[in-house]
């Protein structure tokens, strides 16, 4: 059995040991470093080019409980993290320098992998593309061209998401702009000229992220950032993401000056994304304006927002469920390139996808863990979403099921969701298993 994995970044690497592993012949190419990127500063595979975090360890934390869930599947990179930890807390730092040196030396070593330093330009099959956010010009046009026009997006403007839990519906209320769809498809919090001057005046006085080179992106005037709306003049975003009109509070049958819209996320209605409010906005000043908001005044973030250069796949419209090109079971991607967002998102994906590709190898089915998992409900979301709004989304407790019971204590329902899922990834895991060839 042979396969390819192009890309040696987290998701490439965790993809390709996870087919050796279980006996498939594996070619990984890296382009590096014939051909550099704008943020990568070495050749060696698996580096890390932001922080040095893959953030907590807790499994009460959405991403340590995923770091458990990996665990459990045998993570090659989260046993290296292990080895190369330094001190950060209940967060998993590392030394990247030792961190993705022994990764380069255990995936070079593997007796099944062979590493090629060259660019690819063409889709093999069987293989697994795991190239990132600073996919090759070259490759990204052949994935438009195999996938469609509308598949890649190069340039990402995330607006925050907020835990439903955490609003006050008090001050809130459902409609549609106009009454279209359901009539009630949007949660509304309106505003009155004093809190609505007070929003504009926190935002002109915020701090922005300073973009690095290789994420320096033109604002597109359809997508442009909530404060810069801000600066451009005091009404622009009350004309804009914020227009009163279509929209009267039942409770009073007035418009109100300016309106916030929520859009849902998901199914259970648990992670709500605020409307036109893609932001470079450093977090703490994320968290300190936008619960200037009527009924956000104790908003839990789930995602932040941000504007940056990330190519990333429509993969809802796009691939399958388990993350291949519809038209081939046998070409899958992952990584941030199917739109999650993180080092250990990144690198759970591929590890799935190698586990997959190597099922198939071998004439069994792909399989995904359940959704209480945290991994299955990252999966899920990235196939289930709606393909007109898609955006990367990271690990977080809004993607899980709610448990049948209801736990008021957030600590406890966390404790119990993580309970839940590590049992169900500990079942999944034993269904998984591929007796090497």
């Amino acid at each position: 059995m042979k396969a390819v994995v192009v890309g040696g970044g987290l998701a490439g690497c965790e993809a390709a040991w996870a087919l050796a592993e279980r006996g498939v012949t594996v070619t990984l190419f890296e382009m590096r470093p014939e051909t550099a990127t704008p943020a990568h500063k070495t050749d060696r595979l698996a580096e890390m080019v932001c922080s040095n975090t893959f953030k907590s360890t807790e499994v009460t934390n959405a991403h340590g409980l995923l770091k458990a869930e990996l665990g459990l599947l045998g993570s090659l990179l989260m046993q290296i993290a292990q080895e190369t930890r330094v001190p950060g807390g209940a967060a998993l730092a590392v030394d990247r320098d030792e961190f993705s040196g022994a990764v380069t030396e255990r995936i070079s070593q593997h007796p099944r992998i062979t590493v090629e330093r060259c660019e690819i330009d063409s889709l093999p099959s069987p293989a697994i593309v795991a190239t990132g956010p600073l996919t090759s010009d070259t490759l990204a046009g052949v994935v438009r061209r195999r996938l469609g026009q509308d598949a890649l997006t190069f340039y990402d403007s995330i607006a925050p998401i907020v835990s439903g839990e955490s609003l006050n519906w008090e001050s809130l209320y459902r409609m549609s702009r106009y009454g279209k769809g359901d009539g009630t498809d949007y949660v509304n919090s309106p505003l009155d000229e004093g809190q609505y001057t007070a929003l504009i005046d926190a935002l002109l006085d915020a701090d922005q992220h300073v973009a690095h080179e290789f994420d320096e992106v033109p604002y597109f005037e359809g997508c442009l950032p909530i404060e810069e709306m801000a600066h451009r003049g005091r009404d622009t975003p009350r004309f804009g993401p914020l227009k009163p009109v279509g929209l009267r509070d039942p409770r009073t049958g007035k418009a109100s000056f300016a309106v916030v819209q929520l859009r849902q996320e998901d199914r259970a209605g648990q992670m709500w994304n605020l409307v036109g409010f893609q932001t470079r906005l450093k977090i703490h000043d994320q968290r300190r304006v936008l619960r200037l908001i009527p009924g956000l005044e104790d908003a839990e973030f789930l995602r932040f927002g941000s504007l940056h250069r990330n190519t990333y796949l429509n993969s809802p419209a796009s691939l399958t469920a388990h993350l291949s090109v519809k038209d081939d079971r046998m070409l899958l991607f992952a990584g941030q390139l199917v739109g999650v967002e993180g080092y250990t998102e990144s690198l759970a994906t591929g590890l799935l996808a190698g586990m997959n590709l190597a099922r198939m190898l071998g004439g069994s089915d792909p399989i995904l863990p359940p959704p209480e998992t945290m991994l299955g409900a990252l999966m899920r979301y990235v196939h289930e979403a709606d393909p007109k709004h898609f955006q990367p989304m990271n690990a977080n407790f809004g993607l899980l099921p709610p448990l049948e019971r209801r736990e008021r204590d957030k600590r406890r329902r966390r404790e119990l969701l993580a309970e839940r899922a590590l049992a169900g990834m500990r079942t999944f895991g034993e269904q998984a298993i591929v007796i090497p060839a």
